[in-house]
């Protein structure tokens, strides 16, 4: 009896050491998975504008490339995808205001994890709109948010 208590012991020890390996090193960077906005492309994919972080969604786009309204961004999912690899996907829309023009880009992840893994949007959710921006220029002009 002795030999089964010591030898249950042991089994428990060295699961309890496995389990606490097999657990990854540390969680995913934090982000905000609320949604801004949704948009369904033509496809009938939703495509969702979460709030994120200063790498990805809404907080990484807004104020560096100055996108104000979902309006601008919403106006580009609603087309057809330009671009795709994988579950990347580009869509490409034009905003113009009076004889400006303004080619706006917008790239989304359409799965539940980014492509490096260290994004999870949850079970059954995509991550949406990574970023999005003006073709050729830093900032959007003030205009596009009017």
């Amino acid at each position: 009896m002795k030999k089964f208590a010591a030898l249950s012991v042991t089994t428990i020890a060295a699961t309890a050491l496995f389990a606490t390996m097999a657990a990854p090193a540390h969680a995913g960077p934090s982000w905000n998975t609320r949604v801004k906005c949704q948009q369904t492309d033509p496809d009938g994919r939703k495509i969702p504008t979460r709030f994120g972080n200063s790498e990805l969604g809404w907080n990484h786009f807004s104020g560096p490339h100055n996108i104000k309204t979902c309006r601008a961004v919403n106006a580009a999912l609603s087309g057809k995808v330009d671009k795709k690899n994988g579950d990347r996907l580009e869509y490409w829309g034009d905003a113009i205001n009076g004889g400006r023009h303004v080619r706006i880009i917008v790239i989304a992840q359409y799965s539940r994890k980014t492509a490096d893994g260290r994004y999870d949007a949850g079970d059954g959710q995509k991550i949406g709109v990574i970023t999005a921006y003006c073709k050729g220029m830093n900032k959007c002009p003030n205009w596009l948010n009017e």
